[in-house]
């Protein structure tokens, strides 16, 4: 059984065995657990309080590259006390944030702030000069990692600098969320003009006006976390984003609340996605084995941003093809009854929860795959807002 299905499973059955005899305890359990595996927004950091840290995503690619360190090894799979026993003694305790990836044109650093918070922001300016307006596109990234992380794991940068496209990476603040998660399970934060929807959105607006982005070719996609609010930007403000990408996320309004967020990562989730007030093309990339963000969530996104089942006059495609690397995958494709494409939906088989076509030097990357990036930036400049 996988590290997160064992968490959530013994979390879960502590809680029913609690609830008859101690509901006050039980409801006790479940903050303490979710705060400590960073589903508790603003909850503190573990470095400074001496509580474990909870990986719900199992050992990612920079962490078994290094090598897992003593202790860590030793603790069953199963036995998540013992892991958390492994973490408290900092056997897990992660590396200092990798600088920026080298690139041809430049990274710049700033910040933007609004009514519900400040945010930072790595934004990447390609070198070639600029013909007329830039794309540019917004990438959130996962639980645990940061924008350095997230540029070097998906090279968005490189696409970005032979399509002469802007690329926006945000940073979580671990004062928000403890392990760097978009805290797209809470209802307070799905809304439109309110919580981290509305600084991210108006952090695209402000960065697109002062770098003379064409405001019609604006696309935000993200991984796990930053997946799953990517969906949320996109139902929230389908004016500011002409497309949606989603790699190994959940749809928007998949969840309400710590609880219900735990259940629809399993796939068991017991609330109904948001229905969106308008189409935005939508692409989608979800590992058929991946044992944190389970792989119904990705045709529930589909479904959700299509209305496939409900539109007579969408016409879908499916097929399957290869890398040449190992891994195959399927595609799914549909058009609108005017033959435009509003969305694609890749499983790509035998793949995790990582970043298909990644680079090693990111968290959370399976070099398998078709390439997530260069697909999804394809998909992007080939759609336009209305």
């Amino acid at each position: 059984m996988k590290p997160y299905e064992d968490f959530v499973n013994n979390m879960l059955n502590a809680v029913r065995s609690g609830q008859g005899k101690d509901p006050a305890a039980a409801t006790a359990l479940i903050h303490e657990t979710l705060r400590k595996a960073g589903l508790m927004p603003g909850a503190q950091d573990a470095a400074t309080t001496g509580a474990p840290f909870v990986d719900l995503k199992g050992m990612p690619d920079w962490l078994r590259r290094a090598g897992a360190p003593e202790g860590a090894a030793t603790a069953p799979a199963g036995d998540w006390r013992a892991r958390f026993e492994a973490l408290r003694k900092g056997a897990m305790a992660r590396p200092a944030p990798a600088a920026m990836p080298d690139a041809p044109g430049r990274f710049l650093e700033g910040s933007f702030g609004n009514a519900a918070g400040t945010r930072r922001y790595r934004l990447y300016v390609p070198a070639r000069p600029a013909e007329g307006p830039r794309p540019l596109v917004v990438m959130l990234h996962g639980c645990t990692q940061n924008a350095a992380d997230f540029a070097a794991g998906t090279a968005m940068h490189r696409q970005a600098e032979e399509q002469g496209c802007l690329v926006l990476y945000p940073d979580q603040e671990r004062s928000a969320n403890s392990s760097n998660c978009w805290n797209w399970f809470d209802a307070a934060h799905q809304r439109r003009d309110a919580g981290e929807a509305s600084i991210l959105a108006d952090m695209t607006r402000e960065v697109a006006r002062e770098h003379g982005a064409d405001m019609g070719r604006i696309f935000v996609t993200g991984l796990s976390a930053g997946g799953a609010m990517a969906a949320v930007l996109g139902a929230a403000y389908p004016d500011v984003y002409a497309a949606v990408g989603v790699h190994s996320g959940l749809p928007a309004g998949a969840a309400r609340d710590l609880m219900s967020g735990l259940h629809a990562m399993k796939g068991s989730g017991h609330v109904r996605p948001a229905t969106l007030d308008r189409r935005v093309p939508l692409i989608v990339f979800h590992g058929d084995q991946d044992a944190v963000v389970h792989p119904s969530n990705g045709e529930a996104l589909y479904r959700q941003f299509t209305g496939a089942g409900q539109d007579a006059a969408l016409r879908e495609i499916e097929e399957r093809g290869t890398d040449g690397k190992g891994r195959g995958h399927t595609r799914t494709t549909a058009h609108d009854g005017a033959g435009r494409l509003v969305a694609e939906h890749w499983v790509v088989h035998g793949a995790g929860h990582a970043w298909a076509g990644g680079d090693p030097a990111g968290s959370y990357t399976d070099a398998g795959g078709p390439d997530a990036s260069a697909e999804m930036l394809r998909f992007f400049l080939a759609t336009r807002a209305d």
